[in-house]
């Protein structure tokens, strides 16, 4: 995990929550963790594990912007 991963994350994040107005209860959040760890939090990941597939997701968002 180098610096430039964590910068992509960082603005992955922080572009996601401008476009739902850092409301994390809204349908868009719930949508996304229901699709990414299940209903069952029997059967989620560790806090830690999830927070690692956070960060993947929003440096793998910043990307793909880059990209276009």
């Amino acid at each position: 995990m180098g610096p430039r991963y964590l910068l992509d994350a960082f603005f992955g994040l922080l572009r996601l929550g401008i476009a739902t107005r850092f409301r994390l209860g809204a349908p868009y959040w719930a949508w996304r963790v229901e699709t990414a760890f299940g209903t069952d939090p029997a059967h989620r990941p560790s806090i830690y594990r999830r927070m690692r597939l956070v960060l993947d997701y929003a440096a793998w968002t910043s990307r793909m912007r880059r990209l276009r």
